[in-house]
């Protein structure tokens, strides 16, 4: 009974939590949530057994992750933008698929029925007298190896793309550039002029353009 009322508990706070990423206007708010978000999915792993896993997420995702995700929030700075402003022409369908999924997660747990020998169908049961985190690594690391492995090169590949997506956008976007030798070429005409300016007035570009002084020079 107390397992069930922590399993509630932390479900209620984890959907709350995920509503408050979605639809808060502040962007470190957000992040926050997400945090607690990644807290209590974190939280429902412990109580169904999975302590690898979640002790995984609180350390990768809470630790990294989203403290990362966080900062960078921060610097940025971004300003709060409205909901309307946020999704622009795709709200009013982001609604009507919103309300499809909550009408299909209402069916399937209302019409929902275990079967009274659904145990005995997983594919790999825990052996019993083995710890959790040594029947996950026997399963990832003998019977599931190679679909272990290719689930990293498609994470490998995805990384490749992202850098040479981010690359291509550098080089497309005009940038300045240091020229060492034309700096080294600047002279004592092109780089000195002596002006004589009034009182309260200052060099203005009147004062440069006479003295043919390119803007590149300065």
């Amino acid at each position: 009974m107390g397992k069930l009322l922590l399993f509630y508990i932390f479900a209620t706070c984890l959907i709350g939590s995920a509503c408050v990423v979605i639809f808060a206007k502040n962007t470190v708010y957000s992040a926050l949530a997400l945090i607690i978000a990644f807290f209590n999915a974190a939280a429902l792993m412990l109580i169904g057994g999975a302590e690898f896993l979640s002790f995984v997420l609180m350390i990768v995702y809470v630790g990294a992750v989203a403290v990362l995700f966080l900062f960078v929030v921060m610097m940025l700075n971004l300003k709060k933008n409205s909901l309307k402003d946020t999704f622009g022409p795709y709200l009013y369908s982001a609604i009507t698929v919103g309300l499809l999924l909550i009408a299909e997660i209402i069916l399937i747990t209302y019409f929902f029925e275990a079967h009274p020998h659904s145990a005995d169908l997983l594919v790999s049961p825990r052996p019993s007298r083995i710890q959790n985190t040594m029947a996950l690594g026997q399963i990832l690391y003998t019977h599931y190896a190679y679909i272990f492995q290719v689930g990293g090169l498609i994470l490998f590949v995805a990384m490749i793309g992202a850098i040479v997506l981010t690359e291509g956008m550098r080089r497309s976007t005009p940038h300045l550039k240091q020229d060492i030798a034309k700096q080294n070429k600047r002279s004592k005409k092109n780089s000195l002029v002596l002006t004589s300016p009034g009182v309260r007035m200052g060099v203005t570009t009147e004062l440069i353009t006479k003295h043919h002084i390119k803007k590149d020079d300065l």
